[in-house]
């Protein structure tokens, strides 16, 4: 009986499951996809939504696309004096499809043709009155892939000055510079929920670590 229950014990030893994770893991084979049909849903002035059937390989699936020309995302600093912490342009908006007014980093929809530090400049000039004489282009990410062809592009901007905003008819902004500690506690705190603005807030907050 003993010799039983020692050798259950040794099965489920948790030091044999933490060695057994060190190796655990599949790569994705790339594939060859094929789009069987592609089909227009819904065609409207931000967006359109495709009904397709593609081959993944063996696999057969039906993918329900929303189709966007692509945003942009303005991470604006002003850069602190004397080793001040810098601050980062922050505003406030009401999100009809989220109920409620929201943290974000002025941002915007690429206009079909448009360079994408072009679209940067004109949503922050639009949003916020701001300018900024020294641009970066950060980093992309997709924003929802698994239905959502949208890309983002952070452009981190620098050397500011400040003129009038020029906002669209239905938008309603507040514009505050935020200090980096601030809104790097604002995002762990869960008050910024947009997700562009999070990661963004973040990378810069890595960065910027000295």
């Amino acid at each position: 009986m003993a010799k039983i229950i020692n050798s259950i014990a040794k099965k489920k030893s948790p030091k044999d499951n933490r060695a057994s994770f060190k190796s655990y893991g599949h790569a994705v084979p790339k594939q060859k996809v094929k789009v069987v049909s592609r089909e227009l849903v819904y065609e409207g002035p931000a967006f359109s939504v495709t009904k397709e059937f593609v081959h993944e390989g063996k696999k057969k699936g039906r993918r329900d696309i929303i189709r966007h020309t692509g945003s942009v995302v303005v991470l604006c600093v002003a850069d602190g004096k004397n080793n001040e912490v810098p601050r980062i342009l922050l505003i406030e908006q009401y999100r009809h499809a989220a109920a409620q007014v929201m943290w974000e980093l002025p941002a915007g929809r690429i206009d079909a043709g448009e360079n994408k530090l072009a679209a940067a400049k004109r949503e922050l000039l639009e949003e916020t009155g701001v300018k900024a004489a020294k641009w970066q282009h950060a980093f992309q990410f997709y924003a929802s892939p698994g239905f959502l062809d949208e890309t983002m592009d952070i452009y981190l901007a620098r050397g500011l000055s400040i003129g009038e905003a020029k906002p669209e008819e239905d938008e309603q902004i507040r514009v505050h510079f935020v200090p980096l500690d601030k809104a790097v506690k604002l995002v762990m705190q869960n008050k910024i929920k947009d997700a562009k603005t999070m990661t963004a807030v973040l990378w810069f907050a890595q960065t910027n670590r000295k």
